[in-house]
Formats: structure tokens, sequence, C-alpha cells
């Protein structure tokens, strides 16, 4: 009853979504394009923004070239830099307050996802000052505008500055979930490759992890993709496949980190109308639970999360290593090349396989809980997972 009342619901999410109000940002790409942006906040008719990063960018002087264009330009800007790598409630608060307080009409999100989808809640509070985070959680339940978002990544994994979803940990349960709201796509999105080059090897490849699992998850679930998403999909796959370990190896390489960059893009807007899967759902559950970086948590998780969908995922998989230029005798051994491949970059990037001493016994029927109320009925994964099969999976991430 449960999977076939997922798939009716499926199907009627489908529907719906296609009267959905989606919009695709509008890129700034090149070294140094970050200095353009506040001619294009003016031309917005934006002269006092809410600049929403954290401490360590601005410790480290990324942020210098843009505050000194904004002071150029005349722009006013009040800076908001104590959003957690997991945001909170707590967080969003704070960061509304300092919204209101100065008088702000406009957000800059400076950074990697934490600050961007930080900054969606502040915006979708102050749309609906009557709502709190936990009470939007959730699709479409911000539905009016907020105030616009000019999002500047600083890591290519994300892909929070073209999607519509906003993750932030409720801090008094420690539960992690998502407001879902198409008007919350940020209309501009910044691609600046020279705010990567100072990226630790670390970050470069778990936030490309977890650009890969963005664009993975959505192709494999096809229900709610139109040929766009499917498209960007199998681009950020072959991109990503061309140039993660290139900037993992060299992170001045200009061309493989704005190569990450569109590519993070690309499968941030497949996922935010094609959904995720299994792997998202149980990464959440353990980044609220243990703070896992979420990236990290994608990344330990996809390849084990694709191998127990067994058949059901081949036909997919393999059109997904075919865009990576790999051949098989049939389908099965292409998905297996896939997903060895993904093994294998996770290795040579020193990404563990598993999450050892960490998952406590007395927490998995919490996550399977949370993981369980994320994803079903609402991701139209290609295999319908039950109890079993995430008490399988994290059985098996654990081990």
């Amino acid at each position: 009853m449960g999977k076939a009342y997922a798939r009716f619901f499926q199907a009627v999410t489908s529907i719906v979504l296609y009267f959905f109000p989606w919009s695709v940002a509008k890129q700034i790409t090149g070294a140094g394009c970050v200095t353009k942006l506040p001619e294009i906040i003016k031309g917005e008719g934006i002269d006092n923004v809410l600049i929403v990063t954290d401490q360590n960018l601005r410790k480290i002087g990324l942020l210098d070239s843009l505050l000194k264009s904004l002071e150029e330009a005349g722009i006013r800007y009040t800076i908001f830099d104590d959003v957690k790598p997991n945001p909170t409630d707590r967080n969003v608060e704070e960061g509304l307050l300092f919204y209101k307080n100065n008088g702000c009409r406009g957000m800059i999100a400076f950074g990697g996802g934490s600050p961007i989808d930080c900054s969606k809640a502040i915006g979708a509070r102050v749309a609906r000052p009557n709502k709190t985070t936990t009470q939007m959680n959730g699709l479409c339940t911000v539905r009016r505008r907020i105030p616009k978002i000019f999002a500047v990544p600083t890591t290519a994994g994300s892909g929070s500055e073209t999607a519509m979803s906003s993750l932030i940990i409720e801090e008094k349960t420690h539960h992690k979930a998502a407001i879902h709201d198409p008007l919350m796509i940020p209309p501009y999105a910044v691609l600046d490759p020279q705010l990567l080059v100072s990226l630790p090897p670390a970050v470069t490849s778990t936030t490309g992890m977890d650009a890969l699992c963005h664009a993975v998850e959505s192709y494999m679930n096809h229900t709610y993709c139109t040929k766009l998403e499917i498209d960007f999909a199998l681009d950020a796959v072959r991109l990503i496949h061309e140039n993660l370990v290139t900037s993992y190896e060299n992170g001045n390489n200009l061309e493989a980190r704005l190569n990450m960059q569109i590519a993070a893009f690309k499968a941030g807007r497949a996922f935010t109308r094609g959904g995720v899967g299994y792997t998202h759902a149980v990464g959440h559950a353990l980044s609220g639970l243990y703070d896992i970086p979420h990236a990290l948590a994608m990344a330990v998780i996809l390849p084990h999360a694709l191998r127990q969908d067994g058949s059901a995922a081949y036909f997919r998989l393999a059109r997904l290593a075919e865009a990576c230029g790999m051949e098989g005798a049939d389908d099965a051994e292409k998905s297996e090349k896939f997903i060895s491949w993904i093994d294998h970059i996770n290795a040579k990037m020193a990404i563990p396989d598993k999450f050892k001493n960490l998952i406590k016994d007395e927490d998995i029927p919490q996550i399977i809980e949370w993981a369980m109320k994320e994803a079903n009925p609402l991701y139209p994964t290609p295999v319908y997972w039950e109890k079993p099969d995430f008490e399988r999976l994290i059985q098996t991430i654990r081990a």
C-alpha cells in the first residue's frame, strides 16, 4: 500500500509541478566577476543589502573585493557572519534581526550551501513573519516573493544558488528538514572561479561529490524532470567526471574550477525540480544528529545507496556511465563501472567509505523515521524503500 500510494502521489505531483513558476538563475561567470555584482544590485533598485556568510570566509579576506566594490558603488551593507556549517533555526532568527534592524532590502549570500540556505530561510521569514522555519518545512509553504538574493557560491557543490530548497536544523530536536518553494530560487548566481582557489582540497572533494549526488539522484528519478533537468543532470555528471579530480589536485586551475561551478549549478537546477533520493534522506538525518558536513555525508553514502538499488537502477546508471565515456557489454556492467568510478575517486580524494564508530544503535530508529518521513512519498526513486531497506543501508555505512 505504501509503494502504491507513493507512486500515485508522485504522478499527481509531477502534474502539479508543471504549473510551478520555475526559473533559472541568471549566471554571471568568469574570473573576478564578483566585482560586477554591485552594478547589478543597483540595477535592481536596491541600495542596502545584508551579506550572509560565515566567519572563516570573512577572516581570510575572501569578501574584500566585493566589499570594496559595494562601497565604490554607494551600496550600504551589513554583514551577518555567524552561519554554522549546518545552519539552524537560531541562525535564521539572528539573521532576520540583522535584516530588519538595518533596513536591508536584499541579500548577498556569500559562501557554500550553508550561507545560501540560511539567506533563503531569512527571506522566507521576511515574507512570512508569522511562520517559523519549522512551520514552513515542506513543499510550497512560503507562497510569497522573498527579498532578492544574489548568490555567490564559494564552493562547487551545493547548487543552492539555483535551487528552491533551504535546509535548516531545528536546534531543539536536531531535526534537519527543508523548505521547498520555487519562489526562493535566487534570481542571480555569481560563478567566480577565483573565489575557489583557496578552497582546501578536502572541501573541494566533498562539495564536488555533493554536486555529483544531486545530478545522479535527480537523473535517477526522472518522474518530475523535463528535458531541461535531464540534460542538466547528464551534463553535470560529465563535467564532474572531467574536472573534479583536477580541481582537487590543482586548486589554481581556473578552467576546472569554473567547470565545477557550472556543474554544481546545473546539478542544483536538476534536483530542484527532479528531486533527490535516499542518499539525501539518510544523509540529512546524520547531519542533524551528528553535525556531519552535508557534502561528506553525500560522498560516503552515494555509492552504497546506488548498489543497494540493484538491477532497477541499471538502465539509468548505464546512461550516466555513457555520458562519462564508459563502455560495457550491457547496462549491468556499465552501471558497475559508474559506481566503481565513484568508489575510486572517493578513495583518491581521501574520502572514507564508511562512518565507522559514529552511528549509535539507539539512534537508528530516529534516523530511519526522519529519512522515511523526508523521502516517502515525495522522492520518485527507482526503488521504493521501506524500513528494512533503510536499516540495511545504515548498517552498511557503519560497518
